[in-house]
């Protein structure tokens, strides 16, 4: 899995086919259809209705769903394998499912079923996804692997890993976002930066966003769609239910056919490069310019730290302790409103005053460790 490639630290090298060639067509993958199965005719008719805006790749449905709450409903199971048949067979739609066990799919396999997708749940235990990959060993059909619950990149890398050394090929991941601590807008918080990071990982890994997951309303789904498909994401994976309101789960951030036709409609697909030459000439200026202001910013926290470590000193040497919440708090409070006032979010420039403060307070107690060591600080009380 690993080789000799000079690529990035950490950089996983897998031989990973990309979507446009699993058969079910060009451009960004898309795949919708209902959040659950819930009888024959919800199936078809939702399916019908996607099939008629010429749109949809992937028909998705879920027949085993994972609930938090035991009186949640849960899919109609094996039984709807033969409702999916009818469906790829009336609307000449692919079909792809849910599978949280060996058994599944086994039965998906022997069922005819497309595709595959290994749910955020599953996802968050090793043997889970351990069982699943020895049933899928030498399958033919892709598999997608959303997400973990939280933002664990090396359970979501685990995953993708095990099911590649299962001898599968057809591998994309799925960001759906990650279950939030605290109030949020997001029913799962969306944290980009992990799917980035996953991708410098496996740069040959197809990454598909699940707006309805990660918005957790219908009002939003679109917005989150064009900023997965901005960030150059290889399809989405939608919710559409025929009658939403009466949606046996997740109704809230079900579309409807026609919603969903008219987001689609309405995105815009762009492209990861120009072939425009006063395009390309111009990004190369502001590539450059970036390239330099980063350069700046690496030196000046270089020299950041540097002041940190010789703080480290004067404070062990004085027999003061490393943190100091007051001054931490002053910090906190006061770069923030500079990043404020210059335009930057505060959320943002928080993130940033906290990681560099953690470095700080790092090397500091290295300092006052080694120092403590030589006898060249006063023992601690």
């Amino acid at each position: 899995m690993h080789t000799d490639h000079q690529g990035l630290p950490g950089e996983c090298v897998m031989d990973i086919e990309q979507t446009g060639s699993w058969g079910f067509g060009e451009g960004p993958l898309i795949i919708a259809g209902p959040c659950s199965a819930e009888s024959e005719e919800q199936l078809l008719a939702t399916a019908m209705a996607l099939k008629a805006t010429g749109r949809v790749h992937l028909f998705r449905a879920g027949l085993w769903k994972p609930r938090s709450r035991p009186s949640s409903f849960a899919g109609e199971g094996f039984r709807a394998l033969e409702w999916l048949k009818r469906v790829k067979s009336e609307t000449g739609l692919p079909v792809t499912v849910e599978v949280a066990s060996p058994e599944h799919a086994i039965a998906c396999m022997e069922a005819g079923i497309d595709a595959v997708w290994l749910g955020a749940r599953t996802v968050s235990n090793p043997f889970s996804v351990d069982a699943i990959a020895s049933a899928l060993h030498g399958a033919t059909m892709p598999v997608m692997i959303k997400n973990p619950l939280v933002p664990d990149l090396e359970l979501w890398v685990g995953a993708i890993e095990r099911i590649y050394s299962a001898g599968i090929r057809k591998i994309a991941a799925v960001h759906r976002g990650f279950t939030p601590y605290e109030k949020s807008r997001y029913r799962n918080l969306p944290k980009w930066e992990v799917a980035i990071e996953l991708r410098s990982r496996i740069p040959s890994l197809p990454v598909i966003c699940d707006p309805s997951h990660m918005s957790g309303k219908a009002s939003l789904v679109p917005e989150t769609a064009q900023k997965a498909l901005d960030m150059n994401m290889a399809g989405l994976m939608v919710e559409v239910h025929h009658d939403p309101s009466h949606a046996l789960s997740d109704r809230e951030q079900q579309l409807d056919p026609e919603t969903f036709g008219r987001m689609m409609r309405e995105l815009q697909f762009r492209t990861s490069s120009s072939g425009d030459i006063r395009f390309i000439n111009h990004l190369e200026e502001l590539r450059n310019r970036i390239d330099s202001i980063d350069h700046q910013l690496i030196g000046l926290i270089a020299a950041r730290m540097r002041i940190s470590e010789e703080m480290g000193e004067f404070k062990c040497r004085n027999g003061v302790t490393v943190f100091q919440l007051e001054r931490w708090l002053e910090i906190l409070e006061s770069r923030t409103q500079h990043g404020v006032s210059e335009g930057l979010d505060s959320e943002f420039v928080g993130r940033v005053i906290r990681i560099i403060h953690e470095e700080s307070i790092r090397l500091q107690d290295e300092v006052m460790k080694r120092l403590r060591g030589s006898g060249a600080c006063p023992p601690a009380d």
